[in-house]
């Protein structure tokens, strides 16, 4: 189904607010498209592209995006020779132990590879950061991975910019940046 969570708009707001005129933009797991369309629509500035390793998912995105977006088929950032100047990603971030404690809405309905990467449930970011060049990152995280994302980051030579809150107070969203990192 692919459908995107409240949560998703914190990373929308915050890519609108942070984000550069003119800035390069790739949402890395476009799924639906809506973060990609979205950032086109409220910032038509931005050269917006959206990627997905799942056809099924870039079909869906195509038909939402209606011609807004650039898309294109890729495992994270492998099939991209050019850089962006920032990623944005709702990755799939859910440990493997933790997909029976989703509600039925979400575990029973959605692509089992847009929920999680694996065992621990961060694997997806550090294959983002691995790949990011030097891209600033905007990424959605999960509940209590906010100290395991910031040890990813600090192994990837990112700085940690801003962590933000979902309504619960769960921190969500982390920006990222390699600024005065060697």
């Amino acid at each position: 189904m692919l459908i995107p969570r409240p949560e998703t708009e914190l990373v929308v707001e915050t890519a609108i607010e942070r984000i550069e005129r003119n800035a390069r933009v790739v949402d890395v797991g476009t799924g639906s498209g809506c973060i990609a369309v979205t950032l086109a629509l409220e910032r038509p500035d931005l050269h917006v592209v959206g990627s997905d390793s799942s056809v099924a998912a870039l079909a869906l995105a195509s038909r939402n995006a209606a011609g807004r977006v650039e898309l294109a088929a890729s495992d994270v950032l492998a099939a991209f020779v050019g850089n962006f100047d920032w990623i944005v990603s709702n990755p799939p971030y859910i440990a493997e132990a933790d997909l029976q404690t989703l509600g039925p809405e979400v575990r029973e309905h959605e692509p089992l590879v847009a929920l999680t990467p694996g065992p621990a449930g961060t694997e997806t970011i550090a294959r983002i950061l691995d790949q990011a060049g030097r891209a600033a990152v905007i990424l959605e995280i999960g509940f209590g991975q906010e100290s395991a994302v910031r040890d990813i980051a600090a192994a990837h030579h990112f700085t940690v910019e801003e962590v933000r809150a979902d309504l619960a107070g769960i921190p969500r969203v982390i920006v990222l940046s390699r600024h005065g990192c060697e």
